[in-house]
């Protein structure tokens, strides 16, 4: 029986090694071709033949007999020519594709001398750190060097070192917490020294990285987001992390240090305008990530803190830049979580009783208007429906709109609280069927805008930037205005409340098409200058092509409704595509904010990818061909975990255009241009690893897998493809038309205005011609 680790014994020979790894392959004294070569750390190369059915303990020891090696087995590891470690799950994968492997230290002999370097804080530090940061995403490496009490050496290291040093340690931290494991007891020191360096304006870029990655995933390192069982608690106390998880962090751990260095979340802001690209978009990823973090007790505060900052202004900055590229996924994240912030705002109830800030708001509102309260016959007072509410029922009247209502009536007095005040006072002169009920009106805009926006939930369908969205309250004052200009123009009454809401909201429509490419004067111009006639004109015809019906407020709360099933429906639809699996091209980034140490160019053309029915792992295989793969996931050997998706970056990836395939080998030619791909996605982590990089073979699975992946992340995502915003909005109207063919269905009550006369005279005639006259 054959050696299953057979060398080529005429390659033993140091000095005939290197003539005999160039030639063409030649077979052993065994007479079997070998399938790859080792190096040894003394630079012997031999050819080898290498059972794939052997374990790599197995071959290593066979390597050391054969070579004649005096040390234990124990001290060696299988590398390649990248230093990617050789285990079990990926020899097979090596030898099918010839790889050169090198015989090096085992993980443990790397840890340990590598936990001694930095303890010893020589001159050797910055080369130490630099193989740290490349050994520890590897899981035997890393257990190693924690066992050794390495992560105690690291965070010393942290604490006192600046510069390129700090760069080399923050990194090696940050690829550490790319593991489950091993940082579950993490100080508040610590936590406060990565705030401390983001806080510093004179922190290097190189610096800022890594250091804004690691407080990204502290933030996410929630209770909540721990997978499998979790220690039961009370129904108000967050979640108990499990002993020993690095799930026991989260926004309140992070926030908690950010307070101490009040400038730190300015800092990280005044980032999003930095010419290094990487920067902004890690400063754009923490920002979003604490945004769909924010707990209860801090959201308001925090959300506040960035109302001050003006990270609006910021992002729309980054909307029109030239180097967005890498920034889209990023901006749209921002979008969708200021879309759930401002739903979370709508659906919040104006309590002035409970909250007194709903009523510093309101008493606020009220001076502004400079009207006193009157005393009716009946002893009651009236007050608010001196500035246009219906009733005095503070509560009642932002109702449909919440906190958000009451946020945008703010706005526009504090804009000009003379303005408010004249308008208010020009209402109360006129007789009271002819006052505009500003208040009313105000609110009525929020909805509209609402509606326009799609502000209906926790999802966001939109898949183009919205720089007008981000400018709500904005926008919200010159619609306001708009509504008080048409309801003086067109001389309207109280009963044209609902007239000049439709000519408000095809102003609305009309203002705001193509907001990613509209510049924002001509929104001002579409509100202030627009003249009733041609308003009025413009609103007919669309009458002619839209049933009046739709418009009216019942109908306009079914479609949330709907909407939010729609999504929901089209989430699960996703989520489907993933767990059925498919084939992919295997790809590489062209992105310039993924590392380069996280990008491996891909050894075989095709990957199949399916998610588990627990929907936390996509599992994969890579191959030289297509082919019919099985149901369920025994022949998908490896996984990513979901949990680590941080970001669904797509367009940004390239297939290499000249693979070749010599002999089952896969090889890349380093002049080749690559052009990245419109179908292409790659799966990103907190710290911008690499996961990976697939090419959809068309537009409808491209769509299914980058909007399945955003619904399943934990802050919810975004949508990417049009074609998912379009069929949520087709799903949204089919739905509405078939509610609206039985209205009893929803008990939705449509006013028509129309009361019915009295019963015929006779009932001679035919059902088509009631038919007829019915239609005409």
């Amino acid at each position: 029986m054959s050696n299953p680790v057979s060398p080529d014994g005429a390659t033993r020979n140091p000095a005939a090694s290197s003539s005999a790894t160039n030639g063409a392959p030649t077979k052993s004294s065994s007479g079997l071709i070998p399938t790859n070569t080792v190096t040894t750390k003394d630079g012997l190369t031999v050819r080898v033949r290498i059972e794939p059915t052997l374990a790599v303990d197995d071959v290593i020891r066979q390597l050391c007999i054969n070579l004649k090696i005096k040390d234990p087995p124990g001290v060696f590891a299988l590398r390649d020519d990248t230093d990617e470690l050789v285990t079990n799950d990926n020899l097979r994968q090596k030898i099918k594709g010839k790889v050169n492997l090198k015989l090096v230290n085992a993980p443990a002999i790397e840890a340990a001398e590598i936990v001694e370097k930095l303890a010893a804080k020589d001159a050797r530090l910055g080369l130490t750190l630099t193989a740290l940061r490349k050994y520890i995403k590897e899981e035997q490496f890393a257990n190693e060097f924690l066992n050794r009490d390495g992560l105690r050496e690291l965070i010393g290291v942290i604490s006192y070192s600046h510069g390129n040093t700090l760069a080399y340690a923050l990194t090696a931290m940050q690829n550490l917490m790319e593991l489950d494991h091993g940082w579950a007891d993490l100080s508040e020191s610590f936590i406060l020294k990565i705030v401390q360096i983001l806080a510093s304006e004179q922190s290097l870029i190189n610096v800022c990285r890594p250091a804004t990655a690691i407080l990204k995933k502290l933030v996410e390192a929630n209770p909540a987001s721990a997978p499998g069982p979790q220690i039961p608690s009370s129904s108000k106390a967050p979640p108990t992390p499990a002993p020993g998880s690095v799930y026991r962090y989260g926004f309140e751990a992070v926030f908690e240090q950010m307070r101490k260095e009040k400038r730190m979340l300015e800092t990280v802001v005044s980032r999003l305008g930095s010419a290094d690209t990487t920067m902004a978009l890690y400063s754009m990823m923490l920002i979003n990530s604490l945004m769909a973090h924010a707990t209860d007790a801090r959201w308001e505060e925090f959300m506040g803190a960035l109302e001050r900052l003006n990270v609006h202004k910021a992002v729309i900055g980054l909307m029109s830049s030239h180097t967005i590229e890498d920034l889209t996924s990023c901006i749209l994240d921002y979008q969708a979580n200021v879309v759930r912030a401002t739903y979370r705002r709508k659906m919040t109830m104006v309590e002035p009783d409970i909250d007194p800030s709903h009523a510093n708001a309101l008493a606020f509102v009220w001076s502004k208007s400079k009207v006193h309260e009157e005393l009716e016959a009946t002893g009651g007072v009236r007050k608010w429906r001196q500035i246009g509410f219906d009733t005095e029922d503070i509560s009642q009247e932002f109702h449909e709109v919440g906190v958000l209502g009451l946020q945008c009536l703010v706005a526009l007095v504090s804009k000009d609280p003379d303005y408010f005040a004249k308008i208010v006072q020009e209402q109360l002169s006129r007789p009271e069927e002819r006052r505009c009920p500003i208040a009313k009106a105000s609110n009525e805009v929020v909805d509209l805008l609402s509606e326009h926006w799609a502000i209906f939930g926790s999802y966001s369908a939109a898949t183009t930037f919205q720089p007008f969205f981000l400018n709500f309250e904005k926008v919200h004052g010159l619609a306001t205005q708009f509504f008080l200009r048409m309801w003086n123009e067109s001389g309207a009454s109280r009963g044209d409340f609902s007239r000049v809401v439709a000519l408000a909201r095809s102003q609305v429509k009309e203002a705001l098409r193509k907001e990613n490419v509209r510049p924002w004067h001509e929104v001002e111009r579409e509100f202030l200058e627009s003249e009733y006639r041609a308003v009025r004109d413009r609103q007919m015809k669309e009458l002619e092509m839209e049933d009046d019906v739709m418009s009216k407020v019942p109908i306009r709360n079914l479609r949330a409704k709907l909407y939010k099933d729609s999504l929901e429906f089209v989430r699960q639809q996703r989520i489907h595509c993933l767990l059925q699996g498919a084939w992919f091209m295997n790809a590489i980034p062209l992105a310039t904010n993924i590392p380069r140490d996280t990008m491996r160019k891909p050894t075989m053309p095709w990957r199949f990818m399916r998610l588990d029915n627990g929907l936390k792992y996509l599992h994969y295989m890579d191959s030289q061909v297509k082919f019919v793969v099985r149901s369920g996931l025994e022949d998908l050997p490896d996984r990513i975990d979901i949990s680590l998706i941080s970001e669904v970056a797509t367009g940004n990836c390239a297939a290499f255009p000249n693979i070749l395939r010599e002999q089952g080998e896969v090889s890349y030619s380093p002049t080749s241009q690559l052009q990245a791909s419109p179908l292409s996605f790659a799966l990103l982590t907190a710290g911008g690893g690499l996961l990976a990089a697939q090419i959809a073979p068309d537009k409808s699975r491209w769509a299914d897998w980058t909007d399945g992946l955003n619904m399943l992340r934990r802050d919810g995502g975004h949508v990417a493809s049009q074609e998912t915003e379009m069929f949520v909005q087709a799903l949204t109207e089919i739905g509405l038309k078939i509610r609206l063919l039985n209205l009893s269905g929803d008990r939705a009550e449509i006013p028509s205005g129309i009361v019915a006369g009295p019963p015929p005279t006779n009932n001679d005639f035919f059902f088509s011609d009631l038919l007829y006259d019915t239609q005409g």
